[in-house]
């Protein structure tokens, strides 16, 4: 047996290992944890935007059935379209992160004192039990809240990689949750405030990935993050391009590898690593390799219904993808881990060019060092 083939027995062992590891803690944890009872705590709701696309519109126009006391309020350059009762907060940052920069103005103009603060993305369709689900922990004491993305209505091959890695691979926020040692995997796309967190998160406004870097900053002074037992869901577009995902997850390799240098070689190792296994199995030939890559799709086809089994009923169509799309999922991930080892050093970010510095601090980059005019 050839060196090459024991080596990739071992990473498929590893791999594999890793998988058997997520299943048997997720599978610990019961689909939908219940909230908190009890009263309500009284909200406030922030939705930070700048150019809302029309779906994200819709998300904003949504009702919210959450029976406490709620406010929300739009943080945006201009006022857009927004359904009875949600109020507008216009706020025009010259922060580089301007999503930190609306929120910040806004915690600086709006009355906080006695409510739980919420800031949720607008490609988010926020519903009641999302906003209990992140305020309950925080009025019980937690630092931060997160919420696991959950992307719905996937049509097109892109839609579903896209939706296939976050709901049904190791990149789900759930399982990154119960995989995670040491600082908490957070999602920005929905958290739940504390007073220390609001206080913690003042210095990150010239940071790409604060979510990443407020969680770190927490788990250093030992408090508390906890997830949503309600998920973000995220509807998609009719179609996506390709091009979208992979330029977002892209982005999200060179995060990571500005905040996690450590975490970063895991993406291909742990994350990604059946279609290069598979590849490998095809080209030497060996029947025990091929055998352990088959014993891997299988833990990681297990998986992948174990994590759609929290939010899709049995009788839910899109409950099937699971089945096939994980794949999907993996292969858009490890094209974005790939395309980024030729984009260190620098990220691309609304429209902006910044050198990246440890921890994601953004730089900004003269327009005649990025190829624009000067």
């Amino acid at each position: 047996m050839s060196a090459l083939v024991l080596a990739s027995l071992a990473w498929c062992g590893v791999a594999a290992g890793f998988s058997a590891v997520a299943w048997g803690r997720l599978s610990r944890a019961r689909a939908g944890a219940p909230q908190p009872s009890g009263m309500l705590p009284p909200v406030l709701l922030l939705r930070p935007v700048d150019a809302p696309t029309p779906r994200e519109l819709e998300n904003l126009s949504l009702p919210i059935d959450y029976t406490g006391p709620l406010e929300q309020v739009v943080v945006s350059p201009y006022r857009p379209r927004l359904a009875p009762g949600v109020r507008w907060l216009p706020s025009d940052p010259l922060t580089p992160n301007r999503k930190v920069g609306h929120l910040l103005y806004a915690l600086d103009v709006l009355p906080v004192d006695g409510r739980v603060v919420l800031s949720v993305d607008a490609d988010v369709a926020v519903t009641g039990a999302l906003v209990q689900g992140l305020a309950a922990p925080v009025a019980a004491g937690a630092a931060l809240s997160t919420a696991a993305p959950l992307p719905v209505g996937p049509r097109d091959g892109a839609s579903r990689a896209m939706a296939g890695l976050l709901r049904y691979t190791h990149h789900s926020f759930r399982a990154l949750d119960a995989m995670s040692a040491g600082a908490k995997a957070v999602c920005g796309k929905a958290l739940g405030l504390s007073p220390v967190a609001m206080a913690a998160l003042r210095p990150l406004a010239d940071h790409i990935g604060e979510d990443l870097e407020l969680a770190k900053r927490l788990h250093a002074r030992g408090l508390d993050v906890v997830l949503s037992g309600a998920p973000a869901v995220v509807p998609l577009d009719a179609a996506v391009p390709w091009a979208a995902p992979l330029a977002r997850f892209t982005r999200w390799m060179q995060v990571l590898a500005s905040h996690r240098p450590a975490l970063y070689p895991t993406v291909p190792l742990l994350f990604t690593p059946t279609l290069p296994l598979l590849v490998l199995a095809l080209g030497l030939g060996s029947p025990v390799l091929a055998a352990a890559v088959a014993g891997l799709v299988a833990m990681r086809v297990l998986l992948a219904l174990r994590l759609a089994g929290f939010h899709a009923p049995a009788a839910d169509p899109e409950r099937a993808y699971a089945v096939t799309d994980w794949l999907l999922g993996e292969a858009l991930l490890l094209a974005a881990f790939v395309r980024s080892l030729w984009q260190q050093g620098t990220v691309t970010w609304r429209g902006q060019t910044y050198s990246l510095r440890p921890g994601g601090r953004m730089v900004r980059v003269a327009p005649e060092l990025s190829g624009g005019p000067g």
